[in-house]
């Protein structure tokens, strides 16, 4: 029935069932193979985050933590208890589901339904599965609880290859790709966090900027001492806004991006591949360093504007209104004008992100490897790095898309 003929591309997940196997792609997606009598390999579209393949039907946890089923309903095994889980099983006439509290079943059981089974009592449950017709399995109950964890995320910066995020406590989490100690972020609590190509900064609560990662260009050891407000992570080169509103930058000077910073008080700075731009009082946009495709003009755009982004080869800058304003390079339409209005704007590599005032996040731009395609939810913060973007959840959890070779875009992240 083409039960080995298994589709190709990435996966993050896969599960065999009698006749039939279900993956989850990198993006979410749930893809189904083999027998489909009853429909068990007709995967519904969105994303998930785990996917179970039973005897005749299927079911998936999406990301909302709702259980999905299809295929074989005769004794409602398609048809799963409401509720928030964090895994699922599909058996053979039955599946099963856990929650942070409790398990739930349901389908066949002989006469007794599957919902008045007493979950474990001892312990955490850490996962549920499902065994055959007429019978179930429990997990064996964990001797020591796991703690439910405090923190949660407050800010993230996706880079081209890593990622690093900020805990509401301080400290720095990273994951990805961990060439040069990327990822090896500095002890301490801090305020602020940029990550660029392969190196990242932060701040501390006293203004103090500490980076580590790659330092080809001393984009890393040449960091200044005293009090800044405010750091971006480029390519090779950093730039920071310190207290009177000075910008202050290091590193790689090929496109004079660092030599080239201009005086006068600013309220924020963005640094880019070879390129940065900063934000004065009035609104107006002012870049230097490479500009040949127009993403730095010599001549400061007026705006007036609350926020800017420098990416690879573009700008993009956020106007009062909330209508968003790239400009540079325009291949893959990553100039294209988004109609309604924004929150914040990140630009990455070759696409950017934009966040609504719903917390819905779009992304436009070069659509390769999924860098686009946004996990449905909503965000309170996002940021687009270069072949993946990364948003912050309302619950204050991770959750990334595109490319994630490294490791640099989980399906979800927790503190």
């Amino acid at each position: 029935f083409g039960r080995t003929d298994a589709p190709d591309g990435v996966f993050t997940q896969v599960s065999s069932g009698t006749t039939h196997s279900c993956a989850v792609r990198e993006s979410g997606s749930v893809e189904c193979w083999g027998m489909n009598n009853y429909g068990q390999s007709d995967a519904p579209s969105g994303v998930f985050t785990q996917v179970s393949a039973g005897a005749w039907h299927s079911c998936g946890l999406r990301e909302s933590g709702a259980v999905e089923c299809w295929g074989d309903d005769e004794y409602d095994q398609s048809n799963p208890s409401p509720g928030n889980y964090l895994a699922v099983s599909a058996g053979t006439r039955h599946s099963c589901a856990l929650s942070a509290a409790s398990t739930s079943c349901w389908g066949r059981r002989d006469d007794q339904p599957l919902e008045t089974i007493a979950p474990p009592t001892a312990g955490v449950v850490r996962d549920v599965s499902s065994g055959g017709e007429g019978d179930t399995t429990t997990p064996t109950p964990t001797p020591t609880p796991t703690p439910t964890p405090t923190t949660t995320y407050t800010a993230v910066s996706a880079g081209v290859q890593h990622t690093c995020a900020l805990r509401s406590t301080g400290t720095i989490d990273c994951w990805g790709d961990s060439g040069s100690s990327r990822t090896s972020a500095p002890a301490g609590a801090f305020t602020a966090l940029s990550v660029g190509n392969a190196h990242a900064c932060a701040l501390s609560s006293a203004g103090a900027i500490s980076c580590w990662g790659s330092d080809t260009n001393n984009q890393v050891s040449n960091a200044p001492s005293g009090a800044f407000t405010a750091v971006s992570a480029g390519g090779s080169h950093t730039c920071a806004l310190n207290s009177a509103g000075a910008i202050s930058c290091w590193g790689s000077d090929s496109n004079s991006q660092v030599s080239n910073a201009p005086s006068g008080a600013f309220t924020a700075v963005s640094a880019g591949s070879a390129h940065a731009c900063a934000l004065n009082s009035a609104g107006a946009v002012s870049c230097w360093g490479l500009n040949n495709y127009g993403q730095a003009p010599t001549i400061p755009r007026t705006g007036p504007y609350t926020a800017v982004s420098a990416g690879q080869h573009h700008t993009c800058g956020l106007l009062s209104t909330g209508a968003s304003d790239c400009w540079g390079r325009n291949a893959n339409n990553r100039l294209q004008a988004q109609t309604g209005t924004f929150t914040a704007l990140d630009a990455g590599v070759e696409h950017t992100c934009g966040r609504r005032a719903s917390g819905a996040v779009v992304c436009w731009g070069n659509s390769g490897a999924d860098r686009t395609a946004v996990r449905a939810g909503s965000y309170t913060a996002v940021s687009a790095g270069g072949n993946h973007s990364c948003g912050i959840t309302n619950a204050g959890a991770i959750a990334c898309w595109g490319w994630n070779f490294y490791g640099q875009a989980p399906v979800s992240r927790s503190p």
